[in-house]
């Protein structure tokens, strides 16, 4: 009797085993082949490429490579011994005109005061238009004096954004050339991750489903959302060959590999013990897809058997 009941236990558990092994591999060959998940994943981040907007040699560095700036704080100054002199020249100019402007407006008054026989209307009205000529260049002169004083203040280069300075490889004694970009400041708050999904798994990822993004080399992942799926990607089909015509490549009919097409990723979350840099390698998994819940299935059927196999055994025992 006992070995009767030996034997049953060993056939159910044989069974059950046969039955996980199934599920199994159905579930998780459902899973790799059209869950949207991929190993193809790449943190990206905006830069700012800073530019000065006038020219002259580096005087001071106020930051070296890596450093955390904010926006606002200044990177570099450019020599203002110039900007000084142009603003000097500029304030001189304007006082000039302002004096000028107060003599031709004296003039203008007492002639508009005096009779048509003192003065004609002709004579009123040439007075007049000296007036506003002097007033038309005096605001010129202010115009002068203030760009004057604004290529003064652009002396001293300051960040746009908020972030670590990269790549920094300018110093003191380099020649600053206005418009062209000298240093790079990572913006922090514009992280996110491309996941370039093949294209059999678009179908099961929508906007706003939930990510979660698994960095190489740490074991805390990233949490995040799916902001926006790419329309298009390049084709070399596409490409002009002899006399114009389109060039197309040959097609083997029994292999067939899907496009990749970019996922963009928000992060929401970054774990504190979690160091991101743009670059990164990254496993980017659609959490709330068809394909995860089929994953969970899976567990869930685990725990349905482990059960159902201990039930069974008890029962064989009794």
């Amino acid at each position: 009797m006992f070995e009767k009941a030996r034997k049953a236990l060993q056939f159910t558990t044989t069974a059950v085993i046969l039955i996980i092994a199934a599920i199994t591999a159905f579930v998780l060959w459902d899973y790799y082949t059209s869950a949207p998940w991929t190993r193809n994943g790449q943190v990206r981040v905006q830069t700012v490429n800073i530019a000065p907007r006038v020219s002259g040699p580096i005087i001071a560095l106020h930051v070296h490579d890596n450093q955390f700036v904010h926006a606002g704080d200044v990177l570099y100054d450019i020599d203002p011994y110039d900007f000084q002199v142009a603003v000097a020249n500029a304030t001189a100019v304007a006082d000039q005109r302002k004096a000028d402007l107060i003599l031709k407006t004296a003039q203008h008054k007492r002639r508009d005061k005096l009779t048509d026989a003192a003065a004609s209307p002709e004579e009123k009205q040439v007075y007049e238009a000296t007036a506003e000529v002097a007033r038309a260049v005096y605001a010129q002169a202010l115009a002068q004096l203030a760009q004057a004083k604004i290529n003064l203040e652009r002396t001293h280069i300051r960040s746009t954004v908020t972030g670590p300075v990269n790549n920094l490889i300018m110093r003191v004694g380099d020649f600053a050339t206005a418009g062209k970009a000298n240093i790079t400041v990572i913006d922090q708050s514009s992280y996110w991750v491309d996941g370039y999904f093949e294209e059999t798994k678009i179908g099961s990822i929508n906007i706003g489903d939930p990510v979660r993004v698994d960095l190489m080399g740490f074991h805390h992942p990233l949490e995040g959302h799916v902001v926006s799926i790419t329309r298009g990607i390049a084709t070399a089909n596409a490409n002009s060959g002899v006399q114009g015509l389109p060039t197309v490549d040959p097609v083997y009919t029994w292999v067939r590999l899907a496009q990749r097409i970019p996922v963009r990723v928000q992060i929401d979350r970054i774990p504190e013990d979690v160091t991101v840099a743009a670059g990164m390698t990254a496993t980017v998994t659609v959490v709330g897809s068809k394909g995860h819940r089929a994953h969970d299935t899976l567990q869930d059927a685990f725990e349905r058997l482990h059960d159902t196999v201990f039930a069974v055994g008890a029962g064989t025992h009794r």
